[in-house]
């Protein structure tokens, strides 16, 4: 090969065409500088190759290669990481401020100072308690503690609605998202030959499509170029693989079965109710120790299970730390559970038969409310709902990051504890009244009084499980004391302990409602008649005969209703007895003494409803275990519960916010634009232009003399 001017003037046009696509990059990069997530684009030039010659080696020119995406792939991975936890936490803090504000009690018109007020009320009616307006003042302030009570559970339980409306738009957002890379993976793959053809444009665009799910979703991505590009989320669902797409769904309460291939159980479970928690139901050994755990029976030999509300990590126990077991049984005999009713029946019939027997490890995992579910195909989805375990840990197998994260937790593991809580105080309110009340006395005595709590079988025990009274489980060993009247007279006719059968006494474990009615016509016939409506207990007075209760060491009366002050068991069903509000001469303020008077000016339920504002009762919830506190510190620690929650979250946005903007600079570093950088590269590309001209004017010029000299 020959040297001349020939091979000068293909140096200086290849020289130009690298300018030239040089000075494009440059244009492109300034016209683009305010286009979020747009990748500075730099030329990759290639020196061209040398040819051995006389004098020595010579070089052709250059090459302008390709164009290249100057991005931090390492970077970028970092980032999606840390956004996702600042987007978690960041819309925690906003959803929480919510919570904040529904529990200032700045105003003077908080829950603390309706409860605060409620106590002082019979403070006032112990002082005057034959005083009618000061027994009107305690109907009104309990009915303001009520409606204050059920405002708070109201606005928490329309902030749950709300945010379920908030998750399935974000899940259609995600959705689209995954189908969108997935398009983008695809036509990567057509356009893309790396390092001669980079799709560069589309590859933004992708990046800028996996930054929007990161925000919604903790993610990780695996890049083998071009199109083979994958999403999957941090506990390896696959979101995204090449040009596949898979679907996040936001789906009804569900229900999954796990049994063990020794199994010869036939049937389903079944359940009533709803709760923030997730249930996992596991079948134990039998009392044997045999690893069949049992059939689904009305008896002792009926298989058992424990419950956990949060993934098998701890297991719901009782007020003293002991686990808790129940027994399978069917419709008749369905068991509660916290705030479920369970039971089980055939696969096509909740209330049929069943057959087989479980076997230990047997599962099943009920999800009593909407849930995050990822979709494989038509007969697999797998829950995804984030769970966070009650020693403070997430499950790592489902989301723990993202916005979606955040709405998900915010509902079940925020509001649901608030609720949870809210619910405790609530019960509390009512069974420390209703149990001191029970044992009290107003103006006058009885004639017919209708328990405000029923059972589902008559003819269960009232303690056990399956019975379905709203207070079984604080039922004791004890006795009930109830006295009858001369109506006429007013003078005391009987007064005795109910008797069960040879003087016993009352014992929840294994006496029924009927066992109470009976236990009554026995005791007092005659007199006082019992029977069982709509299984409540009713409670009747012979002609010329009333009645009164007092000591009652079993509670009894307050579980069954009998004789108490407040309905219900929760803010959404809490009320005031009827029997009271519309007529204030039930209001127990006193009670029976010795001698089995009811004195008009006795005081002494209304001092012992006073001192329970500062009386330390037991409060169980199945998050934080026992606690014994006031009524009081009990709400203001629910109080402090959002407080902590709102300030921790605060925090963590903050700190995860300062990492990923961190990291977004860093990569900004790398592919963010500089027009400082690029006017300098537009005057060096521009006289690099212009000399690759200059050189082939010069080899132009030279052939021109060749051409021009004559022989």
């Amino acid at each position: 090969m020959s040297f001349g001017a020939n091979s000068i003037l293909d140096m200086g046009r290849w020289a130009l065409f690298a300018s030239q696509v040089q000075l494009q990059v440059t244009g492109q990069n300034i016209s683009n500088v305010n286009n979020e997530g747009y990748a500075r684009r730099s030329v990759n030039l290639e020196e061209g190759p040398y040819i051995d010659y006389t004098p020595g080696q010579l070089g052709t020119g250059v090459k302008a290669t390709s164009v290249a995406r100057d991005f931090d792939e390492m970077v970028e991975m970092m980032y999606l990481e840390q956004a996702s936890l600042k987007d978690k936490w960041g819309s925690l803090w906003e959803q929480l401020q919510g919570v904040e504000s529904l529990f200032n009690e700045a105003s003077g018109e908080g829950l603390s100072d309706a409860l605060s007020q409620y106590f002082n009320s019979w403070n006032e009616v112990s002082q005057r308690p034959e005083n009618y307006g000061a027994r009107q003042t305690v109907v009104n302030d309990a009915a303001t503690l009520v409606s204050t009570l059920k405002q708070i559970d109201d606005d928490l339980s329309l902030m749950q609605q709300r945010i379920n409306s908030s998750i399935q738009d974000e899940v259609n957002d995600a959705n689209q998202l995954m189908a969108d890379i997935a398009d983008l993976n695809n036509e990567i793959q057509i356009h893309h030959i790396e390092g001669q053809n980079n799709a560069n444009t589309l590859l933004d665009e992708r990046a800028r499509k996996v930054r929007a799910l990161g925000e919604l979703l903790d993610i990780k991505t695996i890049d083998n170029g071009g199109g083979d590009f994958t999403v999957m989320t941090t506990a390896g669902q696959n979101l995204v693989d090449g040009a596949t797409h898979f679907e996040l769904e936001f789906n009804a309460a569900t229900k999954t079965e796990d049994l063990r291939p020794a199994s010869t159980f036939e049937g389903d479970i079944y359940y009533e109710g709803s709760d923030d928690f997730e249930y996992t139901i596991e079948f134990l050994a039998s009392s044997s120790g045999s690893s069949t755990s049992g059939p689904v029976t009305t008896g002792t030999d009926s298989a058992q299970f424990r419950v956990s509300l949060d993934g098998g990590v701890t297991w719901l126990a009782d007020e003293d730390g002991n686990e808790k077991h129940y027994y399978a049984r069917e419709y008749d005999g369905r068991v509660n559970v916290e705030g479920l009713s369970i039971w089980f029946g055939s696969d096509t019939n909740s209330k049929g038969s069943t057959s087989g027997e479980f076997q230990e490890g047997d599962r099943y995992v009920i999800s009593p409310h909407q849930g995050l579910y990822w979709v494989e195909n038509t007969s697999h989805k797998e829950e995804i709902t984030p769970q966070l375990h009650f020693n403070g840990e997430e499950n790592s197998k489902r989301l723990t990051g993202g916005s979606l994260a955040a709405l998900l937790s915010f509902r079940d593991s925020y509001v649901g504890k608030y609720r949870e809580k809210l619910d405790n105080l609530a019960e509390g309110v009512i069974w420390e009244t209703n149990r001191r009340c029970s044992q009290g006395a107003g103006l006058q005595t009885y004639t017919t009084t209708l328990g405000t709590y029923g059972v589902n079988d008559t003819g269960k025990a009232l303690a056990s499980d399956s019975t379905g009274l709203a207070f079984g489980d604080k039922l004791q060993s004890g006795s009930s004391f109830v006295y009858v009247y001369n109506e006429s007279t007013g003078l005391l006719t009987s007064s005795a302990a109910l008797d069960f059968g040879s003087g016993s006494t009352f014992d929840p474990n294994t006496h029924t409602l009927e066992d109470v009615r009976d236990a009554f016509n026995t005791t007092f016939p005659g007199m006082v008649t019992a029977s069982i409506v709509n299984n409540k207990l009713q409670l009747e007075a012979e002609d010329g005969y009333s009645f009164a209760f007092g000591t009652d060491s079993s509670g009894l009366m307050a579980a069954l209703g009998i004789n108490t002050f407040f309905k219900g068991s929760s803010p959404d069903d809490m009320l005031v007895n009827e029997k009271v509000s519309s007529d204030l001469d039930y209001l127990m303020t006193g009670h029976v003494n010795g001698a089995g008077e009811m004195n008009a000016g006795d005081n002494t339920t209304a001092l012992a409803m006073y001192d329970l504002r500062e009386a330390e009762v037991t409060i169980y919830t199945v998050t934080e275990g026992t606690t014994n506190t006031t009524l009081l510190d009990y709400y203001n620690s629910l109080v402090g519960n959002v407080g902590t929650d709102t300030s921790r979250a605060q925090f963590n946005s903050s700190f995860y916010t300062t990492l990923a903007n961190d990291l977004d600079e860093r990569q900004q570093q790398v592919s963010g634009v500089n027009l400082d950088e690029e006017m300098s590269d537009l005057i060096k590309y521009q006289a690099s232009y212009t000399a690759a001209a200059k050189l082939i004017t010069t080899a132009d010029q030279m052939l021109q003399t060749v051409l021009s000299l004559k022989p």
